[in-house]
């Protein structure tokens, strides 16, 4: 029994925390929103740099592991070149969109 009332106890004190954890953060207000969205936006600008850079990368090497396939005499290089230039372009336009997004 002792048990039993130790798990509730300890239960009502983490909701206890959690509780007073919401309040707090949700008493920012206007103000926090305002700093969060301001300290967003100065993040955007270099990830989206970052994800245009990664798509280049990506670019890159999957030019490079398309051709070795094609000298190698490979018969999914279509496959290959679909696959690698897709994720690439995914990147690219990851990054404009995040940047287009953000007003950035």
């Amino acid at each position: 029994m002792k048990k039993f009332f130790s798990k509730i106890a300890q239960r009502a004190f983490a909701l206890a925390i959690s509780i007073m954890v919401v309040t707090n953060t949700f008493a920012q207000g206007a103000a926090g929103i305002d700093a969060a969205s301001s300290e967003l936006a100065t993040y955007m600008d270099p990830l989206g740099n970052m994800m245009m850079i990664l798509g280049g990368l990506v670019g890159l090497v999957g030019a490079v592991r398309v051709y070795l396939k094609w000298n190698s005499g490979d018969q999914d290089v279509q496959k290959a070149v679909m696959g690698w230039m897709g994720s690439c372009i995914f990147l690219v336009v990851s990054g404009v969109v995040v940047k287009a997004f953000f007003g950035i």
